[in-house]
């Protein structure tokens, strides 16, 4: 099983600062076009969360046309950017169980996939009340026995990159107790700080996302400071092969020909580099 992860899309209005800056619509495009275009083709696509920039239901009919001609399953949950009702409505055919929060649980696959919704609408942060981590610890023990992947939007850990912990997740603690009741828990992945990350967590592994589009300035010197940098897009891979996941970050338009040097039956000790090898 092939498990693709995009996140912290952005999509707002024409003329707003994510078109004319950021470009976050040209950016999803070519998501959209490069999963297509993967090989082996993923069985589903996470979207883990900041769809939208201010949860507007104009937004969301944006996104959705930027999303038409993805030929993959799609499964989302809500970043802080996003509005719940206004997702809820954009997106009926997903999954959502009823109550207030955006959570679900996908057992079409080898892993199970349980999406957790961590927003509190006007809030940058994220928290896991008690309801949240009821739901989940029932979720969890329903299948025991099947290995499972937990997508959400805020990162369950401190990064380093101050100016987004602070805007980070309540409730880590309280998580990591019912996390680590559940060792079926093969992963847990989440966006929100617009890189890739990857720490140790409740007995499992918990990794962020890159950006579709932007990405966040990796400043690991203590400071309130924020910043973007238009470094290259991604999406990650988490592939279940001899039963566990690996994790892969596959980046997006920037292609690159491939030098063979040994095409499965010979070693090529004399390779020639392809057109564009060394651009």
């Amino acid at each position: 099983m092939l498990i693709a992860q995009i996140s912290d899309l952005h999509i707002s209005t024409p003329d707003s600062v994510n078109d004319r800056v950021l470009r976050t619509p040209e950016h999803l495009a070519r998501a959209v076009a490069h999963l297509n275009a993967l090989e082996p083709r993923p069985d589903v696509v996470l979207a883990t969360g900041d769809l939208v920039e201010r949860g507007h239901p104009d937004e969301y009919a944006r996104l959705r046309a930027i999303l038409a001609p993805l030929e993959l399953p799609l499964l989302v949950i809500p970043g802080n950017h996003d509005g719940r009702d206004s997702l809820r409505a954009a997106f009926p055919e997903q999954p959502w169980e009823s109550g207030p929060f955006l959570h679900y649980a996908v057992d079409r696959w080898p892993v199970r996939l349980v999406g957790l919704d961590t927003i509190v609408p006007g809030e940058p942060g994220g928290r896991m009340c008690a309801e949240r981590l009821e739901w989940l610890e029932r979720t969890l023990s329903a299948r025991p026995d099947a290995p499972t992947l937990v997508f959400m939007h805020h990162p369950p850990f401190a990064t380093g990159l101050q100016a987004m912990d602070a805007m980070g997740l309540e409730g880590k603690a309280e998580l990591a107790a019912v996390v680590s009741r559940h060792p079926q828990v093969e992963r847990i992945v989440c966006g929100h700080v617009h890189r890739s990350i990857v720490h140790r967590f409740a007995g499992t592994v918990a990794a962020s996302c890159p950006s579709t589009a932007h990405q966040i300035h990796l400043d690991l010197v203590p400071s309130t400071r924020l910043g973007l940098v238009m470094e290259p897009p991604a999406c990650a891979l988490h592939l279940w092969a001899d039963g566990a996941l690996v994790t892969h970050t596959s980046l997006i338009g920037l292609g690159r020909p491939v030098l063979t040097v040994f095409d499965g039956q010979r070693w090529n000790n004399a390779p020639t580099a392809p057109p564009g090898f060394h651009s």
